[in-house]
């Protein structure tokens, strides 16, 4: 129990030490990996708490690929962030705002989690055996059973965000030639083919 406990703190601060640093570093790259730091010590926690599944998954899943995918884009793009950095000031009272409303509803969240009848019933109830029911199938069928509408939710969120990001970082650049669907199914055999007639004896 004691091992436990010293895990559980040795986790949870490694996490909030690297969250800060993520935001506090200065360089971008540092950033990326205090990230990659936050979910190895996150999925220590899920470990802790009996659920390797959701462990592996955040190591594959963000660790693998989201993570490096930030890796590989902040080293590649040429991003000035001194100059991103020199209106800080000025958005600050927005985040502050911004901010400050985010907390009060994650507050509120909490405490109506804490007080609700059916949150409470459902935390404290058995868990069953992991022979009867794997970590994989109980996730499974919490989230496809119960929570169906909140993980379609999330996933509409997840592609109206991938499309605004496509959408804010598309430059229309001059002399780029694009390629037109509409054009070339519109082509007809005249315009693509050319027959040319070669006689023999009459190359380079």
């Amino acid at each position: 129990m004691i091992v436990g406990a010293i895990a559980f703190y040795l986790f949870a601060g490694m996490i909030i030490a690297s969250a800060v640093m993520v935001i506090a570093a200065r360089n971008p790259v540092h950033s990326v990996l205090f990230l990659i730091l936050s979910f190895f010590n996150a999925s220590g926690l899920f470990v802790l708490l009996g659920a390797e599944f959701l462990a592996m998954i955040l190591v594959i899943v963000y660790v693998g690929a989201v993570a490096v995918l930030f890796l590989f884009v902040v080293m590649m793009l040429n991003i000035n962030f001194v100059e991103l950095r020199q209106g800080f000031l000025q958005y600050l009272p927005i985040g502050g705002l911004v901010g400050l409303i985010l907390l009060i509803e994650l507050f509120f969240v909490i405490a109506a989690g804490i007080t609700d009848p059916e949150v409470v019933a459902l935390a404290s109830a058995p868990i069953p055996p992991l022979s009867d029911l794997t970590n994989t199938e109980a996730l499974g069928q919490l989230i496809y059973t119960r929570y169906v509408y909140l993980f379609q939710t999330a996933g509409m969120v997840l592609l109206v965000a991938m499309v605004g990001a496509i959408v804010l970082t598309l430059r229309q650049r001059e002399g780029v030639r694009k390629q037109s669907i509409a054009r070339q199914v519109a082509r007809t055999r005249e315009e693509s083919i050319e027959i040319k007639t070669v006689t023999p004896g009459s190359g380079i």
